[in-house]
C-alpha cells in the first residue's frame, strides 16, 4: 500500500524538520527532495552543466556532508528554476513516492507537480522575517560571517526566484492545508501536522 504525504513551502518554514518527525511519528520513509537540487548545485559549483548533473545524480550523492550550506542553498535554487533539470529529476521523486509503506516528501512543488493525488498536502510557511531569523540563528551557529541583513535579503532573493519561475513555480496545491509556523513552535506545528495526516491515514494503519 502507498500513502503520500506532500509538504511544500519556502525556506526555514519548519518543513523539513516537520517531514522528518512526522515520517519517524507514522513509520513512513522520507526524502527531502531539495537535497537533489543541493546535490546538483554543488555539482554546478565544480563546474559540470547542470541538466548533466542531474541526469547523472546518484542517491549517494544526497549523503554528503557539505549540502547544508548557503553556498550550495543559493546554487541549487538557481538550477531549479532550469526545466530540464526538474524533468530529470520527477521521476526519482515520483518512484521514492509510490513505495510500499508509504512515503514523505518535502520539497516546493510536490503537491502541484510531483504528487498531485497525494493524499495528504501540507503547505508550511512562515513570514521571510521569522525565517530569516531563524536561518540566521542556524548560520551563525555554524560559524558563518553572516547578517542579519544579508540573510533576510538572501530569502527574500529565494523566494522570489522559487515563486516565479516559469517551471513548477513554488505555491499551495489548491487542496493543501496551510500551516503558518510564524509564532508556533515546533511541536505546536508538528501536532498540527499530525492531526491532519491522522485524518486521512487507512483505518488499517
Amino acid at each position: 500500500m502507498s500513502f503520500t504525504v506532500a509538504i511544500d513551502g519556502p525556506a526555514a518554514a519548519g518543513k523539513g524538520t516537520i517531514s522528518k518527525a512526522v515520517a519517524a511519528h507514522f513509520g513512513l520513509a522520507h526524502l527531502d527532495t531539495g537535497l537533489l537540487y543541493r546535490a546538483v548545485g554543488r555539482r554546478t559549483l565544480d563546474g559540470t552543466d547542470p541538466v548533466e548533473a542531474a541526469r547523472s545524480l546518484t542517491a549517494e550523492e544526497l549523503e554528503q556532508g557539505d549540502l547544508r550550506t548557503a553556498e550550495i542553498a543559493q546554487a541549487a535554487s538557481k538550477v531549479a528554476v532550469i526545466p530540464e533539470v526538474r524533468a530529470a529529476l520527477v521521476d526519482f521523486q515520483r518512484s521514492f513516492a509510490l513505495r510500499a509503506g508509504g512515503a514523505v516528501l518535502d520539497g516546493r512543488d510536490i503537491g502541484t507537480v510531483i504528487c498531485p493525488e497525494a493524499e495528504v498536502k501540507l503547505f508550511v510557511t512562515a513570514s521571510p522575517e521569522v525565517r530569516a531569523e531563524r536561518r540566521y540563528l542556524e548560520l551563525a551557529d555554524k560559524g558563518a560571517d553572516v547578517t542579519r541583513a544579508q540573510v533576510l535579503a538572501d530569502v527574500r532573493e529565494r523566494d522570489a526566484r522559487d515563486a516565479e519561475r516559469s517551471t513548477a513555480p513554488m505555491k499551495p496545491a489548491d487542496d493543501a492545508v496551510l500551516l503558518d509556523t510564524s509564532d508556533l513552535s515546533i511541536e505546536a506545528a508538528l501536532e498540527k501536522a499530525i492531526a491532519v495526516i491522522q485524518g486521512k491515514l487507512p483505518a488499517a494503519r
